[in-house]
């Protein structure tokens, strides 16, 4: 039996993860109405590569791989719908074009056996895709990352170019000001710009520019939603980057805020840093709140700079993702090198790069290498990645776009056939496709025109080679 696949690919940034014990509210399973479906499980193989030095440690342990099924329109011979979920409560692993994960969803499709289906289900003992062709017969790739890099200051370009212009003009402006602060070596003037914030107590100048950077999307944390988790259902949307700009852009503000806009004016020749008043009371009121009394400075709030914390072994999500992260995933969110920026320019790779050294030292089994190697992820092609009937679908508006196939930064055209097809929804976030509703006729157009995409996409496949 093969296997259609849906990949709804993501990376680092939507797990949601922040320092400490204070979490935000994943508004992607909150505002979610219980499970339908009854979970089950399948004994998963740890180790698929026993003989690969990567994969070391190695064992013979399984782990209970949680699944969910609904065989309402099943019949024998017919094909059977996969739909990997990114980053989801389901999850098994950390992030789904890990190679040990897509090992994970080939052993699923050779192996499993769902309860009250009279017939095997179990693909062939060949291979998918790219590696295993045979086993999953197709595939439908929602913003799904085909390259990846060490740093990725293009996370914030969709934020640069749609987002409310007077908004993004005044953080530009800030970082700015900000930065030549830095570059001047003025401690005096970087101590009193953290103050205005409330976040005097910060020590480390990286962690307070990746603090005042949450509401927009900070290196690898978000306690706050941002430009990424905006979606077009509501459901499973978040409206803290819209609050965020109408805060920063406020007219009406008191005078009280207003005038600390001219609090460092002397130390830029006597301009005012527009909207920076605005600017630092939405992060006291909103975003200083969630560390609940914990010192502004530790794990438990916005510090990073605490080694023993990394160092800890509790394998939580959030330390499972670093580690791909670190291992091969990078894509680190840094300023760029040139232009405006919405985040200061001393939050670089290495910035992140410190976490990972810090969280996997050198062990007896296995080691990082000191910076990510990409190659672990790029080898398969990378903008170039291609296979016959698997589908790119990407989201325009998507701050992960310049990793996927439908890159700014790809240099060959993207033809769609029916045996490769491609579509890049216009104004769309990161895997708008992968929600829905039961009435697809009420989703909006351009959300639903690439469903009905996706479905003729897939009948063709199965009419043509089933």
């Amino acid at each position: 039996m093969n296997v259609v696949a849906g990949l709804a690919c993501s990376t680092n940034a939507s797990i949601l993860t922040r320092h400490g014990a204070s979490q935000r509210k994943d508004v992607s399973v909150s505002r979610r109405a219980t499970l339908a479906y009854k979970p089950y499980t399948i004994d998963m193989p740890i180790d698929h590569f026993p003989n690969d030095p990567t994969y070391a440690p190695h064992t013979n342990a399984t782990f209970k791989q949680r699944y969910f099924f609904d065989a309402t329109y099943y019949k024998p011979g017919g094909p059977v719908y996969l739909y990997i979920g990114g980053e989801t409560n389901a999850q098994n692993r950390f992030s789904n074009l890990q190679t040990g994960t897509i090992a994970d969803n080939v052993y699923f499709a050779q192996h499993i056996t769902l309860p009250g289906v009279n017939a095997s289900i179990k693909a062939p003992d060949t291979k998918w895709i790219l590696l295993y062709p045979e086993v999953l017969f197709g595939g439908i790739a929602a913003s799904a990352p085909v390259k990846t890099v060490v740093g990725y200051p293009e996370w914030y370009n969709p934020i640069q170019k749609y987002a409310p212009q007077d908004c993004i003009a005044s953080i530009n402006g800030i970082i700015d000001k900000m930065d030549h602060l830095v570059s001047t070596n003025n401690t005096h003037a970087i101590q009193q710009l953290k103050s205005i914030f409330g976040l005097g107590e910060l020590k480390d100048i990286r962690d307070f520019a990746m603090t005042i950077a949450f509401p927009i999307g900070g290196p690898m944390n978000y306690p706050m939603g941002t430009w990424q988790e905006l979606n077009w259902n509501p459901s499973y949307s978040s409206d803290d980057f819209w609050n965020f700009c109408s805060n920063v852009t406020n007219m009406d503000a008191p005078e009280s805020i207003t005038e600390v806009d001219y609090a460092l004016a002397n130390y830029t020749g006597g301009e005012p840093w527009t909207n920076l008043g605005n600017y630092a009371n939405y992060i006291k009121t909103a975003l200083i709140p969630i560390c609940d009394g914990a010192p502004i400075d530790s794990t438990a709030c916005f510090g990073t700079q605490n080694q023993t914390y990394w160092a800890g072994t509790s394998n939580g999500a959030g330390r499972s993702y670093l580690y791909t992260t670190c291992l091969e995933l990078g894509a680190y969110q840094a300023a760029p090198e040139t232009g405006p920026s919405l985040i200061s320019r001393v939050l670089q790779p290495d910035y992140t790069q410190q976490w990972c050294t810090w969280a996997f030292p050198p062990g007896e089994y296995n080691a990082l290498p000191p910076v990510v190697n990409t190659t672990l992820w790029n080898q398969y092609g990378g903008f170039n990645f291609s296979a016959p009937r698997l589908a790119f679908i990407d989201g325009a508006s998507d701050v992960w776009l310049d990793l996927c196939y439908h890159s700014n930064n790809a240099t060959s055209p993207r033809v769609s056939s029916d045996l490769h097809p491609e579509y890049l929804i216009t104004g769309a976030g990161h895997h708008w496709d992968s929600y829905g509703i039961k009435n697809i006729s009420a989703e909006p157009l351009f959300i639903q025109q690439a469903h009905l995409w996706e479905i003729r996409t897939v009948k063709k496949w199965l009419k043509a080679g089933w």
